[in-house]
């Protein structure tokens, strides 16, 4: 340690293992649809520490693809049947056993970077998983509102000790081992602006609404009396966006606001 005196010299590893402490046993996946305008932030933390990008894609018309390519990512093409299908096939594709999942929206923070590559001192570490928080970002900001508390997932694991269920919307890792915490975040911009944000509840309510299970119509007009309530406070409260002033108080009325229109499109669906 520094500043101690009679302190042993700092012993250095291998030049072979310098090298791959530089550039981890570890692929990043990400699914992709017209992204050009999140992407790049994502890809910018990615840069000259992890083994390979892959990225697929079910049809962007932007210039997703261009950027992906430009970061060298690796690009596979597949028609998007749901989530957790297309995240399972892409850690499917991935060439190492350690991999790491981000959303096209989602950054590594370089506190987050710095704890995942601790974890690989000198070779690849033994199985396991890890939690990691994802921190929504708010449009015109750069960092996530103060005591933000919103998702605690599963997304650095070794394909033996967990992957990707297929369900179509809730896209989360089972695992088969305990898995462990990460203290550092990911930062999740997840609008660019308020406008897009709108537009993105409204096309993720319709998918909801269509691969959601039937359910009866009285019971979807008594959950629909008090899913408004319930979720702005599970957002506002719960979540903590009450620290994000009226951008916070927006984001709780947004998300309450979408899962009250799924109920109606689910009704609208019944009756047609």
């Amino acid at each position: 340690m520094l500043g101690r005196k009679n302190a042993e010299p700092v012993r250095q590893p291998p030049a072979n293992q310098i090298q791959r402490v530089a550039k981890l046993a570890l692929s990043v996946f990400i699914i992709t649809k017209d992204e050009e305008q999140r992407l790049p932030r994502t890809l910018d933390a990615l840069i000259g520490w992890v083994g390979e990008i892959v990225v697929v894609d079910c049809g962007s018309t932007d210039r997703t693809l261009e950027i992906a390519k430009d970061y060298g990512a690796r690009i596979v093409h597949r028609e998007f049947d749901g989530y957790g299908p297309q995240k399972r096939f892409a850690e499917q594709l991935c060439a190492y056993d350690w991999v790491l999942n981000l959303d096209a929206d989602e950054v590594v923070t370089p506190t987050l970077k710095r704890e995942i590559i601790e974890l690989f001192p000198y070779s690849e570490p033994a199985p396991a998983a890890y939690r990691v928080k994802i921190l929504t970002v708010y449009p015109g900001q750069d960092r996530p509102r103060p005591f933000a508390s919103d998702y605690n997932v599963v997304r650095l694991y070794h394909r033996k000790a967990g992957s990707y269920r297929d369900h179509p919307v809730f896209d989360r890792v089972i695992t088969r081992v305990p898995a462990r915490q990460l203290r550092a975040p990911i930062h999740h911009f997840s609008h660019v602006s308020f406008r897009h944000a709108i537009e993105k509840l409204n096309t993720f309510s319709d998918f909801r609404a269509e691969t959601t299970a039937q359910r009866s119509g009285a019971g979807l007009i008594a959950r629909m009396a008090i899913e408004f309530p319930l979720s702005f406070a599970k957002f506002y409260l719960i979540r903590r966006h009450c620290f994000g002033g009226w951008r916070g108080l927006y984001f709780a009325m947004t998300q309450a606001f979408m899962r009250t229109t799924r109920i109606a499109k689910m009704l609208e669906k019944q009756q047609t």
